[in-house]
């Protein structure tokens, strides 16, 4: 039972961190990147500039925007409905940074313009000449990546971890 609510709770506070941290440094880019040049910081590694993606990443189906929507909520309410029966932390954890990711990107898709379940996503962020993300496709990441090496390391979504094996017996030597 006490492992339970360690888990539950390394997953809500996981994912309002995670949600919180993401829609402030939205807020900030909004105001100060948004409609500006592009700022780039150490030795032009970083660059912050805006980006209004109405698809998934990589600006990936631009018109499937409410397909997109939809399937965060899909994505958040399962990660709510399994919530009390994760045992373990690290899938805690893991559920939490794609709650978290899901929520932040659901949050822009609900709220910003053009208009409610159709709004754009904001991406600022961009790293040598790749893609321009923001910090819920970075808690995405991380959340599968937590996910997968619970997967890898054979703990069970819901129940109790795999038992270890015995020891094996040993025979005394005369």
């Amino acid at each position: 039972m006490r492992q339970r609510g360690v888990a539950q709770r390394a997953l809500w506070i996981t994912a309002a961190a995670g949600l919180a941290l993401d829609q402030s440094t939205k807020a900030v880019a909004a105001e100060l990147v948004e409609g500006h040049q592009p700022s780039h910081v150490l030795g032009g590694l970083v660059t912050f500039t805006a980006y209004r993606n109405s698809g998934a990443a990589g600006s990936f189906a631009p018109r499937a925007t409410l397909v997109f929507t939809l399937l965060a909520i899909g994505v958040c309410a399962f990660i709510a409905r399994k919530s009390p029966a994760i045992r373990s932390t690290g899938w805690g954890v893991g559920l939490g940074l794609i709650f978290a990711g899901a929520g932040g990107n659901l949050a822009d898709r609900l709220f910003r313009t053009p208009g409610f379940g159709r709004g754009a996503v904001l991406d600022f962020i961009q790293v040598g000449h790749g893609g321009i993300f923001n910090l819920s496709d970075q808690c995405v990441m991380a959340g599968v990546v937590t996910v997968m090496i619970q997967l890898l390391r054979g703990v069970p979504l819901t129940g109790p971890a795999p038992a270890a094996a015995p020891a094996p017996a040993q025979t005394p030597r005369s």
